[in-house]
């Protein structure tokens, strides 16, 4: 018959209790991590979170629906089997700007804020006509302060492309596919960059500072590239 051995780190051989500088420790981490969550709810859905007609939720809103379309035109030129260094360049696009996508998603979701609005888009940047190059927006839009809107004739935000556009591409291939897709992502990130500019005076916050700065840099550079890929192509 075995005898039971008493718990050497409890002599009496009663139930075993917590240590109380481990119990300690874990209190102050729980305490902590509450603290943690506290101050980070705050900063997120507090006073200093934007509101619904702010230009940081405009942004994030116009931005996730022009980078959307970028990664729908990209995957259709990867379908086609482009040449490598043009499949390359639709492959940042789709990787980049799809993630770029989920962090204005996850802004919204976090400021508490849907993530569509009654607001026409570009509303945030036609209320503050002085602090964008009117001039870098693609031909179509309306510049002249005080028009109301930022948006094309046919409501389409600039350098988005259009049904045609995309159904064109879809059904082209080959040469015309790639020369076609180049000429419309130029467009679209020349677009994109001036909606990037725009808000970088508008706001404080840093994460979308950080964002929009990034949207600059990458899509600058890819504007180089295409524009390069499309003079060789007689383009």
């Amino acid at each position: 018959m075995s005898t039971a051995v008493p718990d050497q780190g409890n002599p009496t051989g009663g139930p075993r209790r917590p240590r109380r500088p481990q119990a300690m420790a874990l209190a102050l981490v729980l305490v902590l991590a509450l603290a943690a969550a506290v101050l980070l709810g705050y900063r997120l859905a507090g006073p200093g979170t934007p509101s619904d007609t702010s230009p940081e939720a405009g942004f994030a809103r116009d931005m996730q629906t022009h980078h959307n379309q970028a990664v729908q035109m990209a995957l259709m030129l990867r379908d086609k089997g482009p040449e490598p260094t043009l499949a390359a360049v639709a492959y940042d696009i789709i990787t980049s700007q799809q993630q770029q996508s989920g962090q204005m998603y996850a802004w919204l979701s976090m400021w508490r804020l849907p993530q569509t609005s009654t607001q026409p888009a570009m509303a945030w940047m036609a209320a503050n006509p002085a602090v964008h190059d009117m001039g870098a927006m693609p031909t179509g839009a309306a510049t002249a302060p005080g028009s109301g809107s930022m948006l094309l004739p046919d409501g389409r935000m600039p350098g988005m492309a259009s049904p045609a556009d995309l159904r064109t591409l879809q059904s082209s291939s080959g040469k015309d596919a790639e020369t076609l897709f180049l000429k419309l992502m130029i467009q679209h990130h020349t677009a994109g960059i001036a909606m990037a500019r725009a808000i970088q005076p508008l706001t404080d916050r840093p994460e979308v500072l950080t964002l929009a700065q990034a949207v600059v840099s990458a899509q600058a550079a890819e504007i180089d590239q295409m524009k390069t890929l499309l003079a060789a192509k007689g383009g």
